[in-house]
């Protein structure tokens, strides 16, 4: 079972200083959705790779662990990676290496190639967001960009109570330990590790359903209704703030023209990989 009482060294390590770390939180997140939108839209693998490496910056500015933001990607490429690893054998195009009835085509190999790329664009821009940024910041932003209310509201209330799950789940755990429990023991039949499991499962559904309970009627006895509004801090945006966007700007206009009027120079880098 993943040790989930990490989520709470990341909200710490959102919290150190850093001139990344003491952005706006719109403009982090405005500025994630954008890369990840122009990697995301990107036929070439140029882009995604000066962005990358324009991230890989960020991140020392930052003053974050390459080896634990490495780790941290590692952990999310599966999710898509799965995808991607089929991605040469399926597609007709010229045929790079065959074995009975398995093969890799081009097309489909330069396909994988930009899709692996734009995907670590992507998830390198969210490590960088959620390493900068205490996740209450994050929900603030979402409020302050005009997100629904509703939408909104079942989002604070998450996050804000994310913890607390994770407190009861340590607190589990702790007594398990006590009692000399661990699911990889071989002491113990499997089967009966695995039922315990879903006893500790099944016990956290429990726990969260009275939880809820007991928030929902605190909230309803301080005035609560679909009507009530959240608070928005009002915070206005500094120099530095417009620098971080602007530059980001900049860069991708830059690389659109680079793109436009030497694509033939960037040789591999610069050609059209997606499948029309």
């Amino acid at each position: 079972m993943a040790d989930i009482t990490k989520a709470l060294n990341l909200d710490e390590l959102a919290s150190k200083d850093s001139p990344i770390h003491r952005l706006d939180g719109r403009i982090k997140l405005i500025s994630t959705v954008f890369i990840i939108v122009i990697a995301a839209f990107s036929n070439n693998i140029f882009i995604p790779i000066i962005l990358e490496i324009f991230l890989l910056i960020i991140i020392k500015i930052a003053k974050l662990s390459y080896i634990d933001s490495f780790k941290r990607i590692a952990l999310l490429l599966p999710f898509g990676g799965a995808i991607i690893i089929f991605q040469p054998f399926i597609h007709p195009g010229n045929i790079l290496w065959s074995y009975s009835w398995i093969r890799i085509t081009d097309t489909g190999l330069n396909w994988a190639i930009l899709l692996i790329t734009r995907m670590i664009v992507s998830l390198t821009s969210i490590v960088i967001l959620s390493s900068t940024s205490p996740m209450q910041q994050i929900v603030a932003s979402f409020r302050r960009l005009k997100m629904p209310k509703d939408l909104a509201m079942i989002l604070s209330i998450m996050v804000r109570f994310l913890f607390v799950f994770i407190d009861e789940l340590a607190a589990i755990r702790k007594s398990q330990k006590s009692r000399n429990f661990h699911i990889h023991s071989k002491l113990t039949p499997y089967k009966w590790r695995i039922k315990q499991v879903g006893y500790s499962i099944a016990m956290m559904f429990v726990k969260s359903y009275e939880q809820g309970e007991r928030v929902y009627k605190s909230m309803i006895s301080r005035g609560f209704s679909d009507k009530s509004d959240l608070f928005n801090e009002k915070t206005s945006l500094e120099k530095s703030d417009y620098i971080y966007i602007s530059t980001i700007i900049i860069l991708v206009i830059i690389l659109q023209i680079i793109i436009i009027k030497y694509s033939n120079q960037l040789g591999y880098f610069g050609e059209n990989l997606s499948i029309n």
